[in-house]
């Protein structure tokens, strides 16, 4: 049996735990894996950076599928099948040797098809085996480990061949389906309570839509904005936080998930969304001021990284009953690619936008991202909220008795 009581504390058998934690690790990090080796393709003179748009593409539309036969197909089988989908995919690219824009634009659509097709199943699993208040934390932890990976990942790979890192990735997403198989998961949720819900039955529930808005005003402004920070920052600026983001953006996922479970998911998101307005009309006001980039750089790190346990792993899991979650979860997760195509199709004329409108404008957005929250529930109840507030009075009343006891004993 594995030794990790450390997961004992989050409510469920460690085994589920860990095999919970494990299976998103390893799909995180196999996907950042997967993305340097789509630069590294797309890097080779004459080949167009539109093959981005398959990719991205090919992620939503996979992840659609999946999701729509999932309530027709045992769960775990197809989570074995996407695994080793995964690490056959992962060969191919080092198979080449001429890669031309036509086998680039198969590759990446495979890539896509390979990372999209399971997501909903394997977040809907984590949604299963994990109890509503000790969601966020073990979420956090998946980001914070995935995150400290992306920087060793990007060197290693920066310094080896195509073929030994379409190797590496292959080997590392077979060792996921090894492990995930190896453990023996059990299925959490019986078959005889699936609902055959449907993609619009989800676009109807009121409380989805009120923090879907927000998601994909914050994911369409992310990755829109990002050019227009590579046009503005020095080039030694702009590539220092692309190293640094990573770990701020893994620290606060972890901060994130644990305050979630606290003091609930609606106020950290409204929080969130506030630092991040404040950040961007410091950059429309002052963009040539460095404390405005360094402010704005770490503001959108600790967001992205609080935003991306509550979005992706946390709140459609609330929002959704046993049986239902890989629509939530696929609907709810589409901004994450969705939201990449359009700067890649507007990219040449990004340049032309003044950088104070720009940011002011991403501003104004942000505020406004504010408004739907105002009418969303809090999805971790209230009753639990005040639990652990006055669990929180307790240990502090325990700490300031403890010391007047001491210091008592001292004075005796």
């Amino acid at each position: 049996m594995l030794k990790v009581q450390w997961l004992e504390a989050f409510g469920i058998a460690r085994k589920d735990a860990f095999i919970g934690f494990f299976l998103l690790f390893n799909t995180f990090s196999w996907y950042y894996s997967t993305l340097t080796i789509i630069d590294s393709i797309l890097s080779i003179p004459n080949m167009p950076a539109m093959l981005w748009v398959i990719y991205f593409s090919s992620v939503a539309a996979s992840s659609i599928v999946g999701a729509a036969i999932s309530s027709k197909v045992n769960r775990l089988r197809l989570l074995y099948i996407w695994t080793i989908l995964g690490a056959f995919v992962s060969l191919l690219p080092g198979l080449f040797v001429n890669i031309t824009a036509t086998s680039a634009s198969a590759l990446l659509f495979l890539l896509g098809t390979a990372f999209g097709f399971g997501m909903p199943s394997s977040l809907g699993y984590f949604a299963d085996i994990t109890t509503l208040e000790k969601r966020g934390v073990l979420g956090g932890i998946i980001f914070l480990v995935t995150n400290l990976s992306v920087l060793p990942t990007f060197v290693l790979f920066a310094q080896l061949s195509l073929l030994v890192n379409s190797l590496i990735s292959a080997a590392w997403r077979g060792f996921g389906f090894i492990i995930f198989y190896g453990l023996k998961p059990q299925e959490k949720t019986i078959q005889e309570t699936k609902k055959n819900i449907s993609f619009f039955d989800v676009l109807e529930d009121r409380y989805f839509i009120l923090y879907a808005i927000p998601w994909f005003l914050f994911s369409f402004i992310d990755r829109i904005e990002g050019p227009i920070f590579g046009n503005l920052f020095t080039r030694e600026f702009f590539s220092s936080f692309l190293i640094i983001k990573p770990i701020i953006g893994g620290v606060f996922a972890l901060i994130g998930g644990l305050l979630v479970d606290s003091i609930g998911r609606k106020r950290m998101v409204v929080y969130g969304f506030i630092t991040l307005g404040v950040a961007y009309a410091a950059l429309g006001i002052a963009p040539g001021l460095m404390l405005s980039w360094y402010f704005s750089q770490i503001a959108d790190s600790m967001a992205a990284g609080i935003f991306w346990t509550i979005f992706i792993v946390v709140l459609w899991g609330d929002l959704s009953r046993p049986g239902t979650r890989e629509k939530y979860y696929v609907i709810g997760n589409l901004p994450f690619s969705l939201a990449s195509i359009p700067p890649i199709l507007l990219d040449p004329y990004l340049s032309f936008i003044p950088t104070y409108a720009a940011f002011s404008l991403a501003s104004f957005f942000l505020f406004a991202s504010v408004l739907p929250l105002m009418y969303a529930p809090e999805t971790l109840p209230q009753k639990r909220i005040e639990i652990k507030r006055l669990k929180g009075y307790v240990e502090q009343a325990k700490k300031v008795r403890n010391k007047y006891l001491k210091k008592g004993a001292a004075e005796g």
